[in-house]
C-alpha cells in the first residue's frame, strides 16, 4: 500500500491528467477523512481516495452525480478527470461549484425550496437507476436505544454544565412513542452536514458536495443532516414541500436530537475529535424550538 500522497504526487497527477492547468497552483485543502483533497487554483478539486473501500464508495459516487444530475435543482460536481492515482486507489479531478458552507451562511427560503427539490428528486429517481448504482443498503435506525443513549449522554451534559435549555426542558419519563421508518426506501446522500451545502449570496443551495456516502435507505437520515445543518424547523418544513408525511420529518429530527447529544458527551469524554464549536452548533440547530 502506498504511502499517504504528497505535494508531489498531487502536482504530477494534475500534470498529467490536466496539462491546461499544469502551471496552476496545487494546495492541500485542511480537512480529513477517506480522501486526500488538493484545491487546483479556483477551478478545481483533486480528492485521491486512502484505502481501497474508500476507492470503491468513489467509483459509485461518479456514477450516482452522473444519474442524479438531471433529477435534482442544485449543483452536483462534476468530475473533469478520473482513474488511480496508486494500484486500486482512486482519485476524481472535479469541478467546484460556487457558494460558501452552510456553516457561514444561512439558506433563506428559496434555499429551503432548493433543498426541497433535493430530497423530492432522489425520491423520484427512476428504480431501474437506482438498481444500476448498486448502492449499499442503508438499514433504519432503532430509535428507541438511541434515546436510551441520548438520555443517559444528556446527564453527562447537565454534570459538565453543556446542557442547552432545550435538552434541560422536563420531559416525560420512560420511552417515547417513536414514529416507525418510512415503508419504501429511497436514494440517500446520506451526510448532509453543513459542510456539504454550499449557499448562495442570496441564499440559495448553489451544490452539494461529496456522495460517496449514499445508500438507499431511510429518508429521514437525510432529514436528520438537514436538521443538523440548518435547523429542525427548517428541515420540517422541507420535508414537507418534498413530499414527506410528518412521521418522516419527526423521525428525523428525533435522529438529529439523539444523535447530537450522544456525540457532544462522547466528545467531552475523549471518545471524538470533532470540533466542539461544531458539534455545540449542531446540537442547538438540532434542539430547536
Amino acid at each position: 500500500m502506498p504511502t499517504s500522497p504528497t505535494p508531489s504526487t498531487a502536482r504530477d497527477l494534475v500534470r498529467r491528467v490536466l496539462p491546461q492547468a499544469s502551471d496552476t497552483t496545487v494546495e492541500p485543502v485542511d480537512e480529513g477523512g477517506e480522501h486526500s483533497t488538493w484545491w487546483i487554483g479556483e477551478r478545481y478539486v483533486l480528492r485521491l481516495t486512502l484505502d481501497p473501500g474508500a476507492a470503491a464508495r468513489q467509483r459509485r459516487e461518479l456514477l450516482l452525480r452522473e444519474a442524479i444530475r438531471p433529477h435534482v435543482p442544485v449543483g452536483v460536481p462534476a468530475s473533469v478527470a478520473a482513474g488511480e492515482w496508486a494500484p486500486g486507489l482512486t482519485y476524481t479531478v472535479d469541478t467546484r461549484l460556487p457558494g460558501t458552507s452552510a456553516e457561514h451562511r444561512p439558506v433563506a427560503p428559496e434555499g429551503e425550496s432548493d433543498l426541497a427539490g433535493l430530497l423530492s428528486g432522489l425520491r423520484a429517481l427512476p428504480s431501474e437507476a437506482t438498481a444500476a448504482l448498486h448502492l449499499p443498503a442503508g438499514k433504519p435506525r432503532a430509535l428507541d436505544p438511541l434515546h436510551a443513549s441520548a438520555e443517559e449522554a444528556a446527564g453527562h451534559l447537565a454534570a459538565e454544565g453543556e446542557l442547552p435549555a432545550a435538552l434541560a426542558a422536563p420531559r416525560a419519563p420512560g420511552t417515547p412513542a417513536h414514529p416507525a421508518a418510512a415503508p419504501t426506501a429511497v436514494v440517500l446522500h446520506n451526510d448532509l452536514k453543513g459542510e456539504h451545502l454550499l449557499v448562495s449570496s442570496a441564499g440559495r443551495v448553489s451544490g452539494v458536495l461529496d456522495w460517496a456516502d449514499a445508500v438507499v435507505g431511510d429518508p429521514a437520515e437525510d432529514v436528520a443532516g438537514l436538521a443538523l445543518s440548518i435547523g429542525a424547523a427548517a428541515a420540517v418544513r422541507v420535508t414537507a414541500a418534498a413530499g414527506y408525511g410528518p412521521e418522516v420529518a419527526r423521525r428525523g429530527v428525533l435522529l438529529a436530537r439523539y444523535d447530537t447529544a450522544i456525540r457532544l458527551a462522547d466528545r467531552l469524554r475523549g471518545r471524538d475529535d470533532s470540533p466542539l464549536p461544531l458539534l455545540r452548533a449542531q446540537l442547538g440547530r438540532a434542539w430547536e424550538r
